[in-house]
């Protein structure tokens, strides 16, 4: 008999959105992972998820979700000296899956249409590899990058540093290689790519979609 992975939902609204909704009406779940390193796709692990809420082009910084993941693995020097992040505060945090199950029930509260991030088809693998060594499948994982929407009202950047983009457009910055500080980054960084994106004539949510590449699956 074939083995077969259960499978995990990831909770957006994305389907079931009218394409004609206006961009103002849509709910975000801006998000930002950290790892032991940038080998995700072999033995590199997550140690921390970060996101937060836009509703209505505003920022909720009341309404954000952070943990740290207990990664079963040693994190190495440089990636402490990067993110602060020490055996220390993952020791008894929680796995991989509990991890992801809890943020992903932060998202079904939000009833987000679409999750966002810098980058993120990155923090998408972190989050795919983790349920696949758990032996299960992500599903349902829609999410909007930062880069296709700058790539859309400034094509003549080429930088892909989240603190310059954040410096170019003149939006706030957090404390850099800390999930939720990164994810309140690129929060700020995204409504006002929002707001420059309707000034270009982008009203629906058809039109944010026909301009994105969404990535996960």
């Amino acid at each position: 008999m074939l083995f077969r992975r259960k499978s995990v939902t990831c909770p957006i609204s994305y389907q079931s959105i009218p394409l004609s909704t206006s961009i103002e009406d849509l709910t975000f779940v801006v998000f930002d992972t950290e790892t032991t390193g940038f080998n995700v796709g072999a033995d590199d692990r997550l140690i921390e998820i970060g996101a937060v809420t836009i509703r209505g082009l505003e920022v909720y910084e009341d309404e954000c979700f952070q943990t740290y993941v207990n990664p079963q693995r040693n994190i190495s020097q440089e990636i402490i000296d990067l993110t602060s992040i020490t055996p220390e505060k993952v020791e008894n945090a929680p796995e991989a899956i509990e991890a992801i199950n809890e943020f992903f029930e932060f998202i079904k509260l939000r009833e987000a249409v679409s999750l966002v991030g810098h980058y993120v088809s990155f923090d998408s693998l972190v989050l795919k590899n983790e349920l696949k060594r758990a032996n299960r499948s992500l599903k349902g994982m829609q999410a909007i990058d930062t880069l296709d929407l700058i790539g859309h009202i400034a094509p003549s950047y080429d930088m892909r540093d989240l603190e310059r983009y954040s410096m170019a457009f003149g939006t706030r910055i957090y404390e850099r290689h800390n999930a939720l500080g990164d994810a309140r980054t690129t929060a700020y960084l995204f409504t006002e790519l929002l707001r420059l994106f309707k000034d270009r004539g982008g009203s629906t949510w058809g039109d944010l979609i026909n301009v994105t590449n969404k990535n996960g699956g």
